[in-house]
């Protein structure tokens, strides 16, 4: 039988098992579903139009070369970003925590700013700053005798515009976790070191690193898994292109639901990213494990 108190306790609980019942179990329960049939727009209109077609989405998405570029280029994107990403940000919280650095809160929000500024604002603005006629990095450019670049209108050039983009929206936010934990570090571990005769950058490896690991592991999934969902940067930028060179899967995924109305394909995008993210981060988390176990 339930004591009073138990019953207090799911009382306090169940207000949030139901939202995420409602916001989330249930339509992931039903994209699952959508995604073993043909639900298109016929379908939207009359229900009787669905028919339940099995893995014919998962087979029909697997041979798809589209796809498969998206894939790449998602991969890529995650790639280079996640490093440059992790490393910018740690660079700049271990300066800032440095006391000797002046007007600390003020490069605080300066660089926390542009993660609060609307994406699409800052997209667009992108946009003109990577023009290849009026853009302001190219004039600088041509100021100091080097060529012009198309940034945007490039394949080879397309993907590292938007990424310094992705970076520079998303560095204060790493930044701010990296700080807040730096904090934490206590003054006499690097004092030790350096009486150990540790330099910085020894105090950095063997000091810093070590204590940070868990946090640095936290970072290193969400920016893995923000990457990985890349959609709004190459939709507002390149519009997937050119020649299809910055096309995410998620830009697929939004092609398939919201251009061409194949929402089972869509849904079966939806799950088969998952499925990415998921392994990705369980490599993740095994290769911290493994570097946890072999450093005690």
């Amino acid at each position: 039988m339930i004591s009073a108190r138990e019953r207090a306790a799911w009382g306090f609980v169940s207000p949030a098992l139901i939202a995420i019942a409602i916001f989330f179990v249930i339509p992931v329960v039903s994209s699952l579903l959508l995604s073993l049939s043909d639900f298109d727009i016929y379908a939207l209109a009359d229900l009787g139009n669905m028919r339940f077609v099995g893995l014919q989405n998962y087979e029909r998405l697997l041979t798809n070369p589209l796809f498969w570029q998206a894939m790449k280029n998602t991969v890529w994107f995650s790639v280079l970003g996640v490093p440059l990403a992790i490393g910018a940000s740690l660079a700049a919280a271990v300066i800032l925590n440095a006391r000797t650095v002046k007007w600390r809160p003020v490069w605080r929000v300066m660089f926390f700013a542009p993660y609060v500024t609307t994406l699409v604002a800052t997209a667009v603005l992108w946009n003109y700053l990577l023009h290849t006629r009026y853009g302001v990095i190219n004039w600088v450019l041509t100021s100091v005798g080097l060529p012009a670049v198309d940034w945007l209108g490039d394949p080879n050039t397309s993907i590292p515009a938007i990424l310094i983009f992705v970076v520079w929206k998303i560095f204060g936010y790493n930044m701010l976790i990296f700080l807040a934990v730096l904090q934490t570090v206590p003054d006499d571990l690097y004092e030790a070191a350096r009486i150990d005769g540790a330099g910085p950058w020894a105090r950095f490896i063997h000091v810093t690193l070590p204590a940070i690991a868990p946090t640095l592991l936290l970072v290193s999934i969400i920016s893995v898994a923000g990457f990985f969902q890349l959609f709004a940067e190459p939709y507002v930028m390149t519009q997937g292109g050119p020649a299809q060179s910055t096309v995410t899967v998620l830009y697929f995924m939004y092609e398939e639901g919201f251009k061409w109305w194949n929402l089972g394909s869509a849904s079966a995008v939806a799950f088969v990213l998952f499925l990415c993210i998921f392994a990705v981060t369980m490599v993740q988390l095994a290769v911290s494990r493994k570097l946890g176990g072999d450093h005690t």
